[in-house]
């Protein structure tokens, strides 16, 4: 008989160690049955909340970026076109000597 309740005993004390330590180190428990229970971690859960709502706001603005730039990648394409297109039919202007003559076939002499 103390046999049994010998064995009984060392079982119950090595169940109750084997969860301390997994609780102590983060993992699942065991229940009685050989199930696991875990701890709600609230903390955790509103971390990645606060976490899921900066990706989000992030994600939005990035957004909006991408809308003004694909707006200035179009636009400014068909409008560059448009002002080429409009220089090809102006003459070009007379060329006029107003500006200051750079000399660089010459040697400086001071």
């Amino acid at each position: 008989m103390e046999f049994i309740i010998w064995i009984v005993g060392i079982s119950t004390v090595g169940w109750l160690v084997n969860n301390w330590i997994r609780a102590k180190h983060g993992y699942s428990l065991e229940d009685e049955w050989g199930g696991k229970s875990e701890k709600a971690d609230n903390a955790l859960n509103d971390r990645l909340a606060q976490q899921n709502a900066q990706l989000l706001a992030t994600m939005e603005k990035m957004q909006d970026r991408m809308v003004v730039l694909e707006r200035i990648v179009t636009d400014k394409g068909y409008r560059v076109a448009e002002e080429i297109e409009a220089l090809r039919d102006v003459p070009p202007p007379a060329r006029s000597d107003s500006g200051t003559p750079l000399n660089f076939g010459q040697k400086d002499t001071v």
